[in-house]
């Protein structure tokens, strides 16, 4: 039987390329966004759904645990960011995006958990390398992050003797809607820093992706991998 993915925030970005990779790779593809999504394939459900809305959530698991006979894989992608200096910051900004990038990925996190308990599973959440590199103007969406990570590191131990993994990975900058707010000559500086200098890609997230979701990765979990080395 073909594993199931669920991808969280698949509409545009990181989250819309892995829809379309893991399907061409023969996974079953569950997805979710705010919007519905163009995309008909024989091996794909779409959910349109919330990810600050905990019923919202726990209906979405509810129904798409029984469209592939459960899930094994859950992508936490969904996320927005914030550039700002902490001191121009309004609170409604903070709310928003803890709401999306931690509330979201812990009411997921904890859903998928619970229909993984029987026979495992993996779960991956999305960082970056704006929380090891502390970057100035990031505070609120490196914050949000950091708290990803905690959760990832503490989760990964109280579900490991459901044999479920939990994991993170940390891109460096890719061309996505986040980069785009972004000033050039932050982008190359961001870059100078990493050993690598240069932008990431699609691909560079899918190998880290590939091997999370593999057998491979069993006895690892609890465990943040960034890019571009830093």
């Amino acid at each position: 039987m073909n594993k199931t993915i669920f991808i969280t925030g698949n509409r545009k970005g990181i989250g819309q390329h892995l829809t379309n990779y893991y399907l061409e790779k023969g996974y079953n593809v569950l997805g979710c966004s705010r919007t519905a999504l163009d995309l008909v394939h024989t091996n794909y459900r779409h959910f349109i759904c919330d990810v600050t809305d905990e019923k919202n959530v726990k209906e979405t698991i509810r129904l798409a645990k029984n469209v592939f006979g459960g899930i094994d894989v859950l992508i936490n992608n969904a996320g927005i960011a914030s550039m700002n200096h902490s001191i121009l910051t309004p609170g409604s900004t903070v709310k928003k995006v803890f709401e999306t990038n931690f509330f979201g990925s812990f009411y997921f996190a904890r859903e998928c958990a619970k229909t993984m308990k029987s026979k495992g599973g993996r779960i991956i959440n999305f960082s970056t390398v704006a929380v090891p590199m502390n970057l100035e103007g990031e505070l609120i969406y490196a914050s949000s992050k950091s708290a990803v990570e905690k959760m990832t590191k503490i989760m990964a131990r109280e579900v490991a003797d459901f044999k479920i993994t939990v994991n993170a990975i940390g891109p460096s900058p890719i061309f996505t809607d986040l980069i785009k707010v972004v000033p050039k000559d932050k982008v190359q500086e961001l870059l100078y820093k990493q050993a690598i200098h240069r932008l990431g890609n699609f691909e560079d997230v899918e190998n880290v992706l590939d091997f999370f979701i593999s057998d491979k990765s069993d006895f690892i979990t609890g465990q943040i991998i960034y890019l571009g080395g830093l």
